[in-house]
């Protein structure tokens, strides 16, 4: 066996260059290099980090005739085996005579095709070169001769095409193929360069972030023919509405961007918002059948004030959602108190990864109380955010960020993980916890290792309620969902529908959802002392559920009198503040302790003897 470092020894003190560059299996000419020599380096004068992962070209100086170019182009998508000696250059421009040899290699392992090219820098100019004088040619070397200038020929026409080719595909490199307007690469080079004119002294611009309300509806009703019908149609208003010196592009499915030069009047920029709403307000047509679809857009300026004026698309764009967070089918201009709104979402973001990570999401609990004893039945489980900064945070600070940014999933996770450790708390305590209930995002129950980590929680599953909101639209619940449902229940789980009458749910999703509990929402509970028209439509609620045989929780449950008129109505169990706001482990512990679980006395006239209803 040879050393390795003769091997190292020959790389080093070899005279000719070599290179190995991987090939396309369907191009030889289509390379990329992977090794060299030292010498490689010395005789080209680029460094091994030039080199490698270029592509092959870079062996072509711009010094070599174009014939010598094509011969060796048609060698290598050939793959043959040949020498050629030209005239070439190194990376500092330096020209020199060199022998430049390929060989094709295959790994017959992989089937990768590579290429050996070795160099040879010539002293002098070599005689070959003489053949480009005229001189004699042999009688029988006339048909060669023939054949080797019909190749060049066609070579030459190949490259003209290529070049005229090139030049089509960079016209279309900056245009949106199917509206014709700038597409997203054009427009990022654009905008530096008005950026660049403002920076100089030119003038003040407006960005224009526009964004189709509904256009995913024109999709799913009209079908994708429509929705580029419409798409083109929105091009060729901005087309009309706009100037030459403005530029007007789409960035990409149904955003476009326009920038204009602001002028003397703010006219000229609200003029121009105001008609691309009024305009989309317009019924869209296609073969006969109508939809509507509105725009809405977001305005913001670039001056020559602004420490970062590449941040004004962005401020468009906070705009944007600004006049979406509004109601869609309006403009909005770019505000302070908008990037104020930014940078306190940017902040929180970051916050809630860094919570993620150290698990600072903890359990809150609120009881559920049995409307015939006044008993705990159960505890809702209602997440909290100890942030290190700002102390306890309740849901609805983190909760719409965090299920923006799609970690809702991860919130679960960590609040149901610490749900065992309380249970076996209370149970060492001596004190009686029936049961734990917890709201699960839609994200969660489509996430099949949501059965393993309840089997390997050491939970005992008859102690868990599982809360689904209302508002997930039950008619199209998902197979995974369903299978989730159907192994809860396998299990011993039991499921409560939270929040219903405001969402989606009907009776048949009712039907196909089948939970064991249902929760209504605390806006029909509130008004139910003094309204007879609220009463009469919590008791419909309570009939529907009733007949399906449900348990009925009351949500929203703040007075005695909230109580009594539930409790009388037919609700199983009650929850509110009436007996307590959501509270530590600690300390609902306490309060169990000191109430021995009783946390309302009903009138003797309501109560009952039967047991305590477990189910809620």
């Amino acid at each position: 066996m040879i050393p390795a470092q003769i091997f190292d020894q020959i790389t080093d003190k070899c005279t000719e260059g070599l290179a190995l560059a991987l090939a396309c299996d369907d191009d030889g000419a289509i390379m990329e290099l992977q090794w060299c020599n030292t010498a490689f380096t010395r005789i080209t004068g680029y460094t091994y980090d030039d080199i490698i992962g270029r592509r092959g070209t870079i062996l072509i100086g711009s010094s070599m005739e174009q014939g010598d170019h094509l011969i060796i182009i048609e060698k290598l998508m050939n793959w043959e085996h040949f020498s050629v000696k030209v005239l070439n250059n190194r990376k500092n421009g330096d020209q020199y005579w060199q022998k430049m040899s390929w060989v094709p290699l295959s790994d017959a392992a992989t089937g990768n095709r590579w290429w050996l090219c070795s160099l040879m820098e010539l002293e002098d100019r070599p005689r070959e070169t003489a053949r480009r004088r005229p001189t004699p040619v042999a009688e029988s070397d006339q048909g060669l001769l023939a054949d080797y200038v019909e190749k060049i020929g066609r070579l030459e026409k190949e490259n003209a095409r290529l070049h005229e080719l090139a030049k089509i595909v960079a016209k279309e490199s900056n245009e949106d193929p199917l509206t014709g307007l700038s597409n997203r690469r054009h427009f990022e080079v654009e905008l530096k360069s008005w950026i660049s004119d403002l920076q100089q002294g030119g003038p003040d611009f407006a960005v224009f972030y526009i964004d189709l309300d509904r256009f995913k509806s024109v999709n799913d009703t009209l079908g994708h023919d429509a929705g580029d019908r419409l798409l083109i149609s929105v091009a060729s208003m901005l087309r009309r509405l706009t100037n030459d010196r403005d530029l007007v592009a789409r960035l990409g499915g149904d955003e476009f961007i326009v920038l204009r030069p602001l002028g003397d009047s703010a006219l000229n920029i609200s003029g121009l918002a105001d008609a691309i709403v009024q305009e989309m307000h317009a019924p869209y047509s296609f073969e006969g059948k109508s939809t509507f679809c509105s725009a809405s857009v977001g305005v913001a300026i670039a001056t020559s004030k602004m420490d970062v004026p590449e941040q004004v698309v962005a401020d468009a764009d906070m705009a944007l959602y600004h006049a979406k967070s509004q109601g869609k089918g309006r403009w909005s201009f770019f505000t302070e108190e908008m990037h104020a709104e930014a940078v306190a979402t940017k902040r929180l973001v970051s916050d809630l990864l860094i919570a993620c990570e150290k698990h600072e999401f903890v359990p809150y609990f609120q009881p559920l109380i049995d409307a015939e004893t006044g008993q705990i039945v159960s505890a809702e489980v209602l997440v909290r955010w100890v942030h290190p900064r700002l102390g306890l945070l309740p849901p609805s600070a983190f909760l719409e960020t965090a299920a923006n940014m799609g970690i809702l999933k991860r919130i679960d996770e960590i609040t149901f993980a610490a749900l065992p450790d309380v249970l076996a708390s209370f149970d060492s305590a001596g004190v009686d916890l029936p049961r734990l209930s917890i709201n699960i995002s839609a994200g969660r129950l489509a996430d099949p290792t949501f059965i393993h980590d309840i089997k390997s929680s050491g939970m005992d599953p008859q102690r868990l309620t599982i809360e689904i909101l209302e508002s997930v639209y039950l008619e199209r619940i998902g197979d995974v969902v369903q299978w989730t449902l159907g192994e809860l229940r396998a299990l011993g789980v039991t499921i409560a529908l939270d929040d219903f009458g405001t969402g989606h749910a009907s009776v048949q999703g009712l039907l196909k959802i089948k939970p064991a509990v249902l929760k209504i929402d605390r806006q029909f509970i509130q008004p139910i002392v003094q309204d007879e028209t609220a009463r009469a439509l919590v008791a419909s609620i309570i009939g529907i559920g009733k007949s399906l045989g449900m348990s009925i929780v009351a949500e929203g449950v703040e007075t005695e009198s909230h109580a009594q008129f539930a409790s009388a109505m037919g609700c199983d169990c009650l929850q509110g503040f009436h007996f307590g706001k959501p509270m530590c482990a600690d300390d609902l512990q306490a309060r169990l302790v000191e109430t021995r679980g009783e946390f309302w006395h009903p009138r003797t006239e309501l109560a009952g003897s039967r047991r305590v209803n477990r189910n809620c």
